[in-house]
């Protein structure tokens, strides 16, 4: 997997993209074949100032469909990474599903198999 990490106003160290490897390696796991690749961009959106202005920014391109964008931002930046790419792999499996329960045609609605039996 392709992982491309950015940060704005700290310097990455090495412990945090190990971090990011790792979360992302176990959330995306189910999907590996079907990703081209991550962007990860972490930012400090106070500064020195302080407060929940730790962001964690993902970005998952899939090869074929839209790419999945993913933000969160709290007090604490790894709690910010463990949020974002939970919620990363939540969606990337919801979008697999679905890929999965109608591969040649738009979704299934009630309402139009209704109107296809009458």
């Amino acid at each position: 997997m392709n992982i491309q990490m950015h940060a704005q106003g700290f310097p990455l160290s090495n412990e945090v993209r190990d971090h990011i490897s790792r979360r992302l390696a176990y959330a995306l796991n189910h999907g590996l074949d079907k990703i081209s690749r991550v962007v990860v961009r972490l930012a400090d959106v106070n500064g020195p100032r302080g407060g929940v202005d730790k962001e964690c920014s993902i970005e998952v391109r899939l090869k074929g469909a839209p790419a999945i964008v993913i933000e969160d931002t709290q007090a604490e930046l790894l709690v910010a990474i463990d949020r974002a790419t939970e919620r990363a792999g939540r969606t990337l499996d919801r979008r697999l599903n679905r890929r999965q329960d109608h591969p040649g045609g738009p979704p299934f609605s009630p309402e139009a198999a209704a109107g296809a039996a009458a």
